[in-house]
C-alpha cells in the first residue's frame, strides 16, 4: 500500500516538472545537433557592429539634455538691464563718437554702473589706441541755444567763445579732420547699466557742439554712421540662444541717415539640469533707416529703442528617463538580434539550396 502511494507522489512529481519544462521559451539543441558555419559567423560579426552602433546612438541620446519652454507673467521689478554692446564705426574717429541712453520717463542717468570704451581702428581695421567712455555715457548734453539779442559791442574773441571756437575747439577739429583724412575707425564696446524700463540708447556725434561739427563734416549728409554690430545682447548668453543683430552690418555708400532698431526684449530664466538658474533676455528686432535730405536739421545717429515684454521664458534642461532609456534599449537589441537570426536562416537555406544539387551530382 505504501508502495502505491508512492509511486503516485513519484508521477505527480514528475508531471509537474514537465509541465514546468513545457513552458521553457529558450529550449536548448544537444551539443551535436548545433551547427556551426560561415555564413552564421558573418552574420554574427554583422548582427554585433549593429547593435554595438546602436547601443552607442542610444546611450548618446540618453545622456544629452532637451530643453522645455514654459511661459507666465514678469513678476521682476526695479532691477538692472544690463545691454552688452560691441559696435565698430568704420567711417568715424572716436574723437567724435559718444554714447547716449535715455529712460521712458525722458531722464537722463548719470548714477550708472556703466563700463563703455572705445577703441581707435585703422584703415584695415586694427586697433591703434583706447579710450575710457564714462563721461560721454549717460550725460545730459548741454543745450547750444545762442541768444541773437546779445549785444553785439563783444569782441572777436568772446564771439568765438560763443560759438564754440576756442582753441581746444581749433585743436579738436583739426585733429579730427586728420583722423577722417587717415580713414580712422572706432569700435565702441562694454556693458551699459540702465533701469529696467523701457527706453533707448544711441550712437552719434550729438555730444559735439553743432559748429564744431559742421566745420569737421560740412553738413550732416557727409557723416557716415555706417556700422557692423559684432554683439548686442540684454544679459549673459545660455546654449542656444539666438540674437539676431549678431554679426548685422549697414554700410553707407555716398548717403547718410539715421539707422532705428525697434527691440522687443522677452524676460527668460534658463534653468540649467544642475538646478542652476541663468537670469537673462532675449529680443527680436525689426529695423528702419531714415535717410538725410538738405531740409533736414536732424544729425545721423543709430538708434536702439527698447521695450519689454511683459511674459516671462522659462528654459528648463531636462533629462530623459531611466527606464525609456532601457525600453528603447532593449527593442532595438531584441530587433536587431531576431532580425540577424532570420538573415542567418535565411542564408543557410540559400547555401544549402545552391550546394545540394552539386553535392547530388558528385554520386553519378
Amino acid at each position: 500500500m505504501q508502495l502505491t502511494v508512492w509511486c503516485c507522489k513519484r508521477v505527480k512529481k514528475m508531471g509537474v516538472k514537465q509541465a514546468i519544462k513545457s513552458l521553457d521559451a529558450f529550449p536548448r539543441a544537444e551539443e551535436h545537433l548545433l551547427q556551426k558555419t560561415q555564413s552564421g559567423a558573418l552574420v554574427s560579426v554583422i548582427g554585433l557592429v549593429i547593435m554595438a552602433t546602436l547601443f552607442y546612438h542610444e546611450l548618446a541620446y540618453y545622456l544629452t539634455t532637451y530643453t522645455v519652454h514654459q511661459m507666465s507673467v514678469d513678476l521682476q521689478r526695479g532691477e538692472i538691464l544690463p545691454i552688452h554692446v560691441n559696435i565698430t564705426f568704420p567711417s568715424l574717429p572716436c574723437d567724435v563718437l559718444s554714447v547716449d541712453a535715455i529712460d521712458m520717463s525722458g531722464k537722463h542717468e548719470v548714477d550708472l554702473d556703466t563700463n563703455i570704451w572705445k577703441l581707435r581702428l585703422n584703415s584695415h581695421g586694427h586697433i591703434t589706441g583706447t579710450e575710457y567712455l564714462s563721461d560721454l555715457v549717460e550725460k545730459e548734453h548741454e543745450a547750444h541755444n545762442h541768444d541773437h539779442d546779445k549785444d553785439h559791442h563783444k569782441d572777436s574773441h568772446e564771439e568765438q567763445h560763443t560759438h564754440g571756437f576756442d582753441d581746444a575747439a581749433e585743436t579738436m577739429i583739426k585733429k579730427v579732420k586728420q583722423a577722417l583724412a587717415n580713414e580712422e575707425g572706432c569700435r565702441v564696446y562694454g556693458v551699459l547699466d540702465v533701469q529696467r524700463v523701457a527706453g533707448n540708447f544711441h550712437i552719434s556725434v550729438h555730444g559735439l557742439n553743432i559748429f564744431v561739427a559742421q566745420m569737421i563734416f560740412d553738413g550732416a549728409k557727409h557723416v557716415n554712421v555706417s556700422h557692423i554690430i559684432h554683439d548686442l545682447s540684454f544679459g549673459p548668453k545660455y546654449p542656444g540662444i539666438h540674437n539676431p543683430l549678431d554679426g548685422t552690418a549697414r554700410i553707407l555708400r555716398e548717403t547718410s541717415g539715421t539707422f532705428k532698431y525697434y527691440i522687443k526684449i522677452v524676460p527668460t530664466e534658463y534653468r540649467y539640469i544642475s538646478k542652476d538658474v541663468l537670469p537673462t533676455n532675449q529680443f527680436s528686432v525689426t529695423e528702419y533707416f531714415s535717410p538725410i535730405t538738405d531740409f533736414d536739421r536732424t544729425w545721423p545717429a543709430v538708434y536702439f529703442l527698447y521695450d519689454l515684454s511683459p511674459i516671462t521664458v522659462t528654459i528648463k534642461e531636462e533629462r530623459r528617463s531611466f527606464l525609456h532609456f532601457i525600453t528603447r534599449l532593449c527593442a532595438i537589441l531584441g530587433g536587431t538580434f531576431a532580425l540577424t537570426g532570420m538573415l542567418d536562416r535565411w542564408m543557410y537555406r540559400l547555401l544549402e539550396a545552391l550546394t545540394k544539387p552539386n553535392r547530388g551530382s558528385g554520386f553519378l
